[in-house]
């Protein structure tokens, strides 16, 4: 039976476990709860939190009034704080304190004016929450290399005041070999160690016990960057396994493991640690009593013979950011380079793949002497995808697939490991087009052609569309209706008026029909992209047109005016133009009325502007009303009559 040690140290550090009891606290506490970011990077208790209430955002905007909000234990930057304060929402500091004392230091260095050198991953959250409370000039490097390569092209740098900080899980042996590496003739260097103790402590122990193990399994968050440092630590000793739970066990591996060590990154509970503990164990005594095998037939297959373009399975072992190591049941060891996991060239081999995952691969390359055989994945995937684009062709089925690149006469979509190409005629843009429009977009078409023999394909995005508009025109056409509403896109505007989209077939509204108002322009109204609702005035089946309106019956200004105006009222009106014989003045929005120059005063006028000005807003009364003609008669005349009758008989 499988010896089972747990290393001491494995588990939540002292910075981790302080987050998690302040997220819960803060729950108890506030009735609204968020973490900035994930609170650490194990996505079990991220979980859990998330079913008691604490919801998480990326950014202080995303938070609503009120809202308690968690700072995680990686910390952020000097200018998160400031927001903070800004929102005026209630906060809870769950930084690490060993993080926190990182951001003292280089606050202090370069507020003297001193450069900060940064050893970690410059995407890791922690990190950059460091880089956020430097006051002056950093430089973050992630390896013994990079760091000799800044000195070399900064020599200025290498004899000024330098600081030198780690991310409190940066791998030990790289720290020590970067003091190595720092100018021996600066005595102005200060170091500061400040990888946390657990971590020093969690990665020598996971050394000791992967020495003396035939397998360790490493748990952790997946995106945790010190669980990753301890799988290669103990990747180096022996065969190791990067799990986040007790359920991925059941699809790894074990083979005839005795000596198996446990180990867990400064994110992972004792539970979860126990659980993995326990699993093991189970699967272990199960081995132990189907373990009644033929030991000649297994030694047969350690030395089977695999052949260059023979069809294997692998099951992979690890993954790292060029490659996935395979087991495909061999002496060998098997390697499937990154460019041989997928043609997508932005995603690494984890977004590919997983560890425990088995994989169809196919024999590119084998060297007994090394015992090494490189697979590839793509291979195999391409045959698929072939097989696929065969029957879709057939069966004139409707894909969909990413464009990937735009090449000469058109783009090229990858679709199950197959690049199938699109002729610009056939992508559905306008002649002359511009292709990379449709680059990284996702695109429904179908199969026009395959070489079986060059294994090419070429396939139509404008079939398809046209497909759709087809079929959208035809259900169009068995429901509509005059007095139809609908809500369309306006796709175009012309002088005399605009285009909207009904969904799959195009409607006119007149320039006449898009305001009561006069209008030079259907742009006054609307613009391309506005979402309007209209309805339809006429349908030209025979010509396909359809015209649409707009305006609204309740919205008619003249009706307004009817409704709230009679001859003999006095109002308020505001000159909007002056002519030869008079002056039209605005009543309501949309409405106008005369004043007529004979009404202008109650004296001769020879000139209208000797009396108004356009802008002028006057005192007139309504005289007459004409709203079949829509035509309004109004008089200053008027009322300056019936106030010099009535000084009259005062």
């Amino acid at each position: 039976m499988a010896e089972i040690t747990v290393a001491e140290s494995a588990g939540f550090c002292f910075g981790v476990d302080r987050a998690v009891k302040l997220c819960y606290q803060a729950l108890e506490q506030h009735p609204h709860v968020a973490t900035l970011g994930p609170i650490i990077h194990n996505q079990n208790v991220v979980d859990d939190l998330t079913r008691r209430g604490a919801r998480i955002v990326d950014s202080i905007a995303d938070l609503q009034p009120d809202e308690c909000v968690v700072i995680r234990s990686h910390g952020v930057s000097a200018a998160v704080y400031d927001q903070l304060e800004q929102a005026g929402n209630p906060y809870v500091d769950a930084t690490c304190p060993f993080v926190a004392k990182i951001h003292r230091i280089v606050e202090e260095h370069t507020r003297a004016g001193d450069f900060i050198l940064i050893a970690g991953d410059a995407n890791h959250p922690e990190v950059a929450a460091i880089v956020g409370h430097c006051k002056g000039n950093c430089f973050v490097f992630e390896s013994e290399e990079a760091l000799n390569n800044f000195f070399q092209k900064n020599l200025v740098n290498s004899r000024k005041r330098l600081a030198i900080v780690a991310q409190t899980t940066y791998n030990i042996l790289v720290w020590e070999k970067c003091l190595e590496a720092l100018p021996k003739d600066n005595p102005n260097i200060m170091v500061y160690d400040t990888i946390c103790h657990a971590t020093q402590v969690r990665q020598s122990d996971a050394d000791k016990l992967s020495r003396k193990s035939d397998l360790m399994i490493i748990v952790g968050g997946r995106h945790s960057s010190n669980t990753v440092k301890l799988y290669h630590v103990c990747n180096r000793n022996c065969r190791s396994y990067h799990i986040e739970n007790s359920d991925e066990l059941y699809t790894l591996d074990l083979g005839n493991a005795e000596k198996i060590g446990i180990t867990a990154g400064a994110s992972t509970p004792a539970h979860i640690i126990k659980e993995v503990q326990q699993t093991m164990t189970e699967i272990m005594d199960n081995n132990a009593v189907e373990e009644d095998i033929n030991f000649a037939e297994a030694l047969d297959q350690s030395f089977k013979k695999i052949h260059t373009g023979e069809k294997v399975k692998g099951t992979v072992c690890s993954v790292n950011d060029s490659e996935a190591i395979v087991d495909v049941g061999t002496k060998h060891t098997g390697y499937v380079p990154r460019s041989e996991l997928t043609d997508d060239a932005s995603k690494k081999p984890s977004d590919v793949v997983a560890v425990g995952d088995v994989l169809d691969l196919i024999v590119t390359k084998i060297n007994d002497q090394e015992g090494i055989v490189t697979l590839s994945k793509k291979k195999v995937d391409e045959m698929k995808g072939f097989e696929e684009i065969i029957k879709a062709k057939d069966e004139e089925a409707v894909l969909e697939g990413t464009v990937s690149a735009s090449v000469k006469g058109g783009v090229i979509i990858n679709y199950a490991g197959v690049r199938v190409f699109i002729p610009a005629s056939q992508s559905g843009l306008p002649r002359g087009a511009e292709m990379d429009s449709l680059v990284k977009t996702t695109q429904r078409f179908v199969i026009l052609e395959v070489n079986e023999h060059r294994r090419r394909a070429v396939g139509s995005i404008k079939a398809v569309l046209k497909a759709e508009k087809d079929a959208a025109k035809e259900a169009f056409w068995e429901t509509a209706e005059v007095g139809k509403t609908y809500k369309g896109e306006v796709k175009s505007l012309t002088s005399y008026g605009a285009f909207v989209d009904l969904g799959g077939i195009d409607g006119m509204v007149h320039i006449s029909e898009l305001s009561w108002k006069r209008i030079k322009h259907p742009s006054e109204v609307v613009k391309v992209g506005d979402y309007i609702e209209v309805y339809i005035k006429d349908l030209d089946k025979e010509n396909n047109r359809i015209s649409l309106g707009y305006k609204k019956q309740e919205d008619n200004p003249w009706e307004k005016f009817k409704a709230n105006y009679k001859v003999g009222d006095e109002i308020d009106a505001t000159i909007v133009s002056i002519t030869p014989f008079g002056a039209f003045a605005q009543i309501i929005d949309g409405v106008d009325g005369l004043i007529h120059i004979s009404q202008l005063a109650d004296k001769r006028v020879e000139n209208v502007k000797d009396i108004v000005s356009v802008g002028d807003v006057v005192r007139v009364k309504i005289i007459d009303i004409d709203i079949e003609n829509k035509r309004i008669s109004i008089s200053m005349r008027a009322l300056l009559e019936e106030n010099n009758d009535a000084d009259y008989e005062d």
